[in-house]
């Protein structure tokens, strides 16, 4: 698996993710994770399909995402690198994006998005855990190497065919001669003492015969015999087949013909339906057009209602505002008021007038004492007299 196919995972065909599902978890086997993870987190183990995301396989995101973030950070500790036990309270995108980050910083391959990794499941879940186990298996020293097969001599085994077939051949010869003598002798042997002795000697002379897996004749034999009970089971499967199939036939024809009858029986209340059907369809419609008109007419009903309440509204505030006594309290008590102040400033006015007077009539008796000063200087010492 090289470094560029890891680096882009979205890119990869889905039947990929169950290859490298099964060799992460052969990885995570030799980590001995079920001891180190499951056991100690108390999860369920892993099944060679759990991490791949598939319409035909149950998904529970949210476990696939705790499994993904347990099983990650336990690898990346692993490792070398110091990463934190993961938390419920903690954000799957930050979760996600230092796990990536950690990848990186092991000299991983992660160029997609933190986003590709919360569903818990997918191609991209898969790659990161799988990377994470290659250099937590690498830190710990293990690395894998190329199997070792024994090659088989195929040429001994030909030749011990061979053999085998030439000793066959001679002990056939051997025993061709054997019965050309075996005849002779008979002939001079009584028939019924020789049947004795042939049924005597018989059960000695069968010897078990090991059958080698490698022989390609005890092979063909079994195909020739497997082949004659397929045959002779297709015989009597076909046959039955056949006569299933008549039935099915016939039971076919029969329902065919008794949907025809119930058909033709029906069809006067097949009609009567189908007429019955329309006037529904046409009730249905003046239904909808009468339920619009109403729909309009109660939308009309409402606005003028609406209007109602306004001029009700305004007619309740006109009316308390002419029954209200307030304004008339309010205009009596500046009247009062009014005529306290007007008598007030008649009282000044008067006072105002009754200064003016006395200052004009000081000022004229000043006039008529500088008058008097004047023309009658002997008058000053007369008293003076006001009229």
């Amino acid at each position: 698996m090289s470094e560029g196919d890891e680096a882009d995972c979205p890119r990869r065909p889905a039947s990929r993710a169950f290859v490298v599902m099964e060799l992460l978890l052969e990885r995570l086997k030799l980590l001995n994770y079920e001891e180190e993870v499951v056991a100690r987190h108390n999860l369920k183990p892993l099944n060679r399909h759990y991490f791949v995301a598939s319409r035909y396989l149950p998904s529970d995101p949210d476990e696939q995402f705790h499994m993904f973030r347990v099983i990650a950070a336990w690898l990346i500790n692993t490792a070398g690198r110091s990463f934190p036990a993961p938390q419920e309270n903690d954000d799957p995108t930050a979760t996600a994006s230092n796990i990536l980050a950690e990848l990186r910083a092991l000299g991983g391959k992660g160029n997609f998005p933190p986003s590709n990794l919360l569903q818990g499941s997918g191609e991209c879940v898969c790659f990161v855990l799988y990377q994470l186990a290659e250099k937590a298996l690498k830190k710990r020293g293990f690395s894998f190497k190329r199997p070792t097969h024994a090659r088989e001599s195929t040429e001994d085994e030909f030749m011990m065919e061979d053999k085998a077939e030439l000793t066959f051949d001679n002990e056939e010869d051997e025993t061709s001669d054997d019965e050309e003598e075996d005849e002779m002798d008979q002939e001079a042997v009584d028939p019924a003492e020789w049947a004795l002795e042939v049924e005597r000697v018989l059960p000695q002379l069968t010897a078990p015969i090991e059958t080698d897996n490698k022989d390609w004749r005890s092979h063909v034999d079994q195909l020739h015999q497997h082949r004659d009970r397929i045959y002779s089971s297709l015989e009597q499967t076909m046959s039955f087949l056949h006569k299933l199939q008549e039935d099915i036939s016939n039971n076919m024809k029969k329902l065919s013909s008794r949907e025809e009858s119930i058909n033709f029986q029906l069809k006067h209340l097949i009609q009567e339906y189908r007429d019955g059907q329309a006037k529904m369809r046409d009730a249905s419609e003046q239904y909808e057009k009468a339920n619009g008109r109403m729909m309009d007419r109660t939308r009309v009903v409402a606005e003028v209602n609406d209007s109602l309440r306004k001029v009700k509204k305004q007619m309740e505030e006109k009316g308390s505002s002419m029954s209200d006594e307030a304004p008339v309290v309010k205009i009596n008590q500046s009247l009062v008021k009014l005529n306290q102040e007007i008598a007030e400033m008649d009282v000044t006015i008067s006072v105002l007038q009754h200064l003016l007077l006395q200052a004009k009539l000081r000022e004229k008796h000043n006039m008529m004492c500088d008058m008097y000063a004047t023309n009658i200087p002997d008058a000053a010492a007369e008293p003076f007299s006001p009229s």
